[in-house]
């Protein structure tokens, strides 16, 4: 019986199994990419629901009766369960809370009963999280080679990282979710312009606008569709506008908001207004393109230095310190 005949070999590799096993991986990746291209879905379609619970909350705020507004107010009951267990230990304090809204509804969490589950994670986490790691320290032999010192450090960084778990989670949504609206804001400024001189109200011009760019920047669109739902249900329309600034986290939005009020409380032509503020956007992300790229010759000097001057050195010199050391084991 003849044994099978082995393939090619290279650096200690069958050459037919390794062209075997990254065919099969290129196969799986194309199959990926057919799946991810037919199954493309609206970013904007998950933000819809949150979207027509907030033109809801409005509508049960202005017509609804006192009953319907108490059954709205108790409608979760989890958060209602840690608010209480908060407020018997005397640690859910009215600021507190707000603070919380306020960063949640920067991170696009709508729901304002999530305050208390933060201040709850808060004050648990670092029970849970700290107590595990004292028992697995102190507890156990998992470290008994290091010194007392290491032990309190690693403890300690267990307690703090826990107890700002939270925290550094939502300040992670936030500066991503203001990165992505700071990249539309010009684009959504212009087509507010054009909106504006073709006649079209301030909701209706936020309303075509969300549309128009729900697509590329969805979390923009999400805020320009809820602030046209304020606009239309909101008694005061500077409310509207003051909601939009607190809830996203950027000086330009700001400057958008007190361009609006004003244009408000004093007639000014807002398409003038706007084609200004959209200008020096547009100038501030081209500033800031032009600072990353000058920053990019100093950023790549270690990986210059790590990592291709030394392969660069051995492809250069390797063939002449291989003449050399021939020529000297000849002679």
């Amino acid at each position: 019986m003849m044994g099978e005949t082995a393939g090619p070999m290279l650096l200690g590799f069958d050459v037919l199994w390794v062209a075997t096993i990254l065919s099969g991986i290129a196969a799986f990746a194309v199959m990926v990419a057919i799946y991810a291209a037919t199954t493309v879905s609206d970013p904007m379609a998950k933000r819809v629901k949150a979207l027509n619970d907030r033109r809801e909350q409005l509508k049960a705020g202005i017509t609804a009766s006192t009953k319907r507004r108490a059954k709205l107010v108790q409608r979760h009951d989890a958060a209602d369960r840690m608010r209480g267990w908060l407020s018997s230990m005397k640690v859910l304090q009215d600021s507190q809370v707000k603070a919380v809204q306020v960063k949640l509804a920067q991170a696009g969490i709508r729901s304002k009963e999530w305050a208390p589950a933060v201040i709850f994670g808060r004050l648990v986490l670092p029970i849970v999280v700290g107590g595990a790691m004292v028992i697995w320290v102190y507890g156990t032999d998992g470290f008994a080679t290091w010194s007392p010192l290491k032990k309190y450090g690693l403890v300690a960084v267990s307690f703090i990282l826990s107890y700002k778990a939270p925290d550094l989670y939502l300040d992670n949504k936030i500066t991503k979710r203001t990165d992505a609206i700071r990249k539309g804001l010009p684009d959504a400024l212009d087509l507010l312009v054009i909106c504006a001189e073709a006649g079209l109200t301030i909701d209706a011009a936020f309303h075509r606008v969300a549309r128009e760019l729900g697509r590329a920047y969805p979390e923009l669109g999400e805020e320009f569709t809820l602030t046209a739902i304020e606009l239309g249900f909101l008694t005061d329309r500077r409310s509207a506008f003051e909601n939009l600034a607190g809830r996203v986290k950027l000086d330009a939005v700001k400057g958008v908001v007190t361009t609006m009020v004003q244009t408000e409380k004093y007639g000014t032509p807002l398409a003038s207004a706007l084609r200004v503020l959209s200008n020096e956007f547009r100038n501030e992300r081209m500033m800031r393109a032009e600072e990353k790229a000058a920053r990019l010759p100093a950023i790549m000097t270690v990986p210059l230095i790590l990592f291709i001057l030394p392969v660069l050195f051995v492809v250069i010199l390797g063939p002449a310190a291989c003449s050399i050391s021939d020529a000297l084991l000849k002679s």
